[in-house]
């Protein structure tokens, strides 16, 4: 896993809902928990750009609907500054459903994808049409 190449500010708390960016299905998805998250107690857990996230399906085709899994936040709404001093937002919050090894579930990516999320997980870098 490469470094980070910017401190993401961690904007997605637990309950956030996302748009499904890949063609897996799922339309729009809930956080249900941060992989790797460590706070404090009584704390929501919060997510960033390029952070694993386990996922509930909440609008999509019949068979996507209610089903648990990962996924990886690709885009976020919450400005965030390069090491370069460049500052990043999207329009959207966005992720992509993902396996727990790092393999796309889904073919295609659309729209921009941010540069920290390439960076870390390489299979979606493959796939994006727009890194940002």
């Amino acid at each position: 896993m490469k470094a980070l190449t910017s401190k993401v500010s961690k904007s997605l708390p637990i309950g956030a809902r996302l748009k499904c960016v890949d063609n897996t299905g799922a339309r729009e998805v809930e956080i249900i928990s941060v992989k790797g998250f460590k706070g404090v107690r009584r704390r929501l857990a919060t997510a960033g750009v390029g952070d694993m996230v386990v996922i509930s399906v909440k609008k999509g085709t019949a068979d996507m609907r209610r089903e648990v899994t990962t996924a990886v936040v690709v885009r976020q709404k919450k400005e965030y500054r390069r090491a370069d001093g460049l500052r990043v937002k999207f329009e959207d919050n966005a992720a992509v459903i993902i396996t727990e090894d790092g393999v796309l579930k889904g073919s295609e990516i659309r729209g921009p994808i941010a540069k920290e999320a390439a960076d870390l997980w390489p299979a979606i870098g493959s796939a994006a049409s727009i890194i940002v």
